[in-house]
């Protein structure tokens, strides 16, 4: 069926998936990547600081220094189906979650470039007009310029950015940067994906879930830094027990959660209770089952705790003032990730 400008139109029943909830799982993901070979780069040449090894959240390069001042390049791109059906804050979210990778390793973003796939003879481009207006709203929000991008046409419609930002190579955000007795800090509550998932299946529209993708990580991002962090990751399509699961491997530690800490969005259990839960967030669950000691956690918390977010907080190795400590690293142990 073709859309019309008069038909009301629901973006997210013409995608398979939605949102961060549309990644490939996470174990078939290592499986692809485990199969290349280490990128080549000239002899010596030391300047790529974060890359593929420990699937960080950007690509991390170190530029020669300017009048004795270093400087890092940040880049990373991410994009995805609707989300939700309102096509100016599907643009609002999917780049709040392009931007926050770059906050995430502690950068800040100065340029970004559009990511846009469009089914052009089914969904007319006013729709499409609303998702880049709600891109380029949130990108200035951030300080960042947008500088075009690129466009094709798809079966599926498909938005995010390209992000390219700087930071001190000195005061990275990094994954594997974690050591035992420090606390864990969440920035976003947990439940944006199976709010989506009913958006998606009833209509419905939850503020409260919209609101929180649409909330850069920047202050967050910064408050880590002055507090003097060294490791964190953002919590997106992997749930947290998928991120905190590389976190904790990356660094060779193991991460305890206070289950009873972890912050949820208003509406979340109920959702799960109800039974909106992403194949994503089940393939989630499934992969870090093996490295996870559930303890007695009851099945919807932890599929919570897997629950494939979208444009979620950062996970700060660190206390963050003004955000909830969830946890802490501990010394490595037969698990990556222990309830309790």
């Amino acid at each position: 069926m073709t859309a019309t400008a008069d038909t009301p139109v629901r973006l997210t029943q013409y995608a398979h998936g939605g949102g961060c909830a549309c990644k490939i799982p996470p174990g078939e993901l290592e499986d692809v990547l485990g199969g290349l070979p280490a990128a080549p780069s000239a002899a010596g040449d030391t300047s790529l600081l974060v890359g593929l090894a420990t699937g960080d959240d950007a690509a991390v390069v170190t530029l020669p220094a300017q009048d004795g001042a270093a400087q890092a390049v940040v880049a990373t791109a991410d994009f995805f189906t609707p989300v939700v059906d309102d096509p100016y804050d599907w643009g609002r979210i999917a780049a709040a979650n392009a931007l926050s990778d770059v906050y995430a390793m502690g950068g800040r973003p100065v340029v970004a470039v559009n990511l846009l796939a469009w089914p052009r003879d089914v969904l007319p481009f006013d729709l499409a007009r609303e998702v880049l207006r709600g891109g380029l709203e949130i990108a200035a929000e951030a300080g960042c310029h947008v500088g075009g991008g690129h466009s094709v046409d798809d079966p599926e419609p498909k938005y995010g950015m390209a992000v390219t930002g700087l930071a001190d190579p000195a005061r990275l955000l990094r994954n594997d940067t974690g050591r035992p007795g420090l606390p864990l800090t969440l920035t976003k509550p947990l439940g944006l994906g199976v709010l989506n998932n009913r958006h998606k299946a009833t209509g419905e529209r939850f503020a409260q879930a919209v609101a929180t993708m649409t909330a850069l990580n920047r202050d967050a991002s910064a408050a880590a830094l002055a507090a003097g962090a060294t490791c964190a990751t953002d919590v997106t399509g992997f749930g947290l027990l998928g991120h905190l699961h590389k976190l904790a491997r990356a660094s060779g530690v193991t991460a305890v959660v206070d289950t009873a800490a972890v912050p949820y969005l208003d509406g979340a259990r109920e959702a799960v209770r109800d039974g909106y839960v992403s194949g994503g967030t089940r393939r989630n669950l499934q992969w870090v089952t093996p490295h996870t000691d559930f303890g007695g956690t009851d099945t919807d918390t932890r599929l919570l705790l897997a629950d494939a977010q979208t444009s979620g907080g950062l996970l700060v190795a660190g206390e963050i003032p003004g955000y909830p400590v969830i946890g802490e690293l501990v010394p490595q142990g037969p698990h990556s990730v222990v309830l309790r």
